[in-house]
């Protein structure tokens, strides 16, 4: 019996109405940029997996760094012990995250290490007798499923039936050129409230939207009026963190730095989940006392678990790789050309690019999840493409090391579902 057949009796599947939705494809096994089902046909995984496996899917040496400290240490409480794993990511974490960043905090993926931001935030205030009980947050953001994380983003179409059960939150346009002065008053006046903890952004990109760009200077100056509010500034990076901007950060691109960053997906390199807070030392300082509940009473069983540890560290050195940044710059090059012969193609509008991320709109009206929607993802698939569009938004974001044929067949498929449509 089939994967899928056997899948249809027991799972059900995220983001998915199973009453209309058609059956998953099996897989049973993926290399590099190819992922393989059960009749071996190979399918181009031009998003990486939802931006996990950035180096590309069982990466020899990824596996080969799990495999070794599978077999020394493979899962311990983190309160009260610590191991070499999670001392070493630390160390190299903050050697290349923004040098404001002090310490890390360890949790299980992209949500929940918004989530332990967000307690932060407000647990900050707190222990300094501050009633600070308001989040600001773009538009259109995506943060996550967890209730903070949900709080603080904008997609009803994910978040509709318990909106009345969320954290105070006030939202803000993303700036570009020609709202950010509009943008700026509009915070001036939240800010004047007086009662906003923190600000939370995906800084230059944001993902779930439909990898919707905004200006980074405009950014810098949002982020600037919060610093000098006292406001805490909270960098979403599940998503842009390590390369997909081309620099390791999308915050690098900022003068501006955050006080907190979250990290996860491309963090272990899409072998295990795990997410990290990072915070810098005048935030942690906010959690030091004689008194017990004035420190930060949130843990996660599998916290700093050493397999995902080893996995980070791994990908933190494929990421250092002359390979790999070989294969960053290839693909921000290629991207580059293929998006200047769309252009002057009325049948689509938008084309921008941060980095390895391309995106664009088909000049067709159709729903985030309906049934065009369906036929375009299953348009690529048939050519042997996984690409995941968000309405009638397309988008590419390929692991680092795809070969340059395996990214023109992307293209090439793109441009015949771009004929259908």
């Amino acid at each position: 019996m089939s994967l899928t057949k056997r899948d249809s009796r027991h799972i059900w599947h995220p983001l998915t109405q199973h009453k209309t939705a058609q059956e998953p494809l099996g897989l049973v096994r993926a290399e590099g940029a190819l992922l393989y089902d059960e009749e071996d046909n190979s399918y181009v995984d031009g998003i990486a997996s939802w931006y996990t496996a950035m180096y590309g899917h069982c990466h020899p040496y990824i596996i080969q760094q799990v495999t070794a400290q599978m077999k020394k240490l493979d899962q311990v409480v983190f309160t009260g012990f610590t191991h070499e794993p999670a001392v070493s990511l630390s160390e190299r974490l903050l050697a290349i995250l923004p040098d404001n960043q002090s310490r890390i905090f360890f949790n299980d993926n992209g949500s929940t290490s918004v989530e332990a931001a967000i307690k932060m935030a407000l647990q900050y205030f707190h222990n300094l007798g501050e009633t600070k009980d308001t989040l600001i947050a773009f538009e259109n953001g995506f943060h996550g499923d967890t209730f903070g994380a949900m709080s603080a983003s904008g997609l009803s179409v994910y978040n509709g039936p318990f909106e009345k059960y969320f954290l105070n939150v006030e939202r803000i346009p993303p700036p570009t050129e020609n709202n950010i002065d509009a943008v700026l008053q509009q915070l001036s006046f939240l800010i004047r409230e007086g009662n906003c903890a923190a600000f939370l952004y995906e800084p230059l990109v944001q993902g779930a939207a439909g990898m919707k760009m905004h200006d980074a200077d405009g950014l810098d100056r949002i982020l600037d009026m919060c610093k000098e509010a006292g406001i805490l500034c909270i960098a979403d990076e599940v998503m842009t963190g390590f390369g997909k901007t081309a620099n390791n950060f999308a915050s690098d691109h900022l003068t501006n730095k955050p006080d907190m960053i979250c990290l996860s997906k491309a963090l272990t390199a899409g072998l295990v989940p795990m997410g990290i807070t990072s915070c810098s030392d005048q935030v942690f300082q906010g959690f030091l006392s004689d008194k017990l509940e004035k420190g930060f009473f949130h843990a996660h069983t599998y916290s700093a678990n050493p397999l995902a540890c080893a996995a980070a560290l791994a990908g933190l050195d494929l990421l250092d790789s002359k390979e790999v940044r070989q294969g960053i710059e290839m693909i921000g090059e290629a991207h580059t050309r293929f998006a200047q012969g769309l252009k002057d193609d009325n049948r689509v509008r938008d084309i921008r690019q941060s980095g390895v991320i391309l995106a664009f709109e088909l000049n067709v009206e159709m729903e985030r999840y309906g049934n065009m929607r369906n036929r375009l993802y299953q348009e690529f698939m048939n050519r042997g493409v996984f690409l995941r569009p968000l309405g009638n938004t397309i988008y590419i974001l390929p692991p680092y090391l795809i070969k340059p044929e395996e990214l023109q067949r992307i293209y090439t498929a793109i441009k015949e579902v771009i004929d259908l449509f």
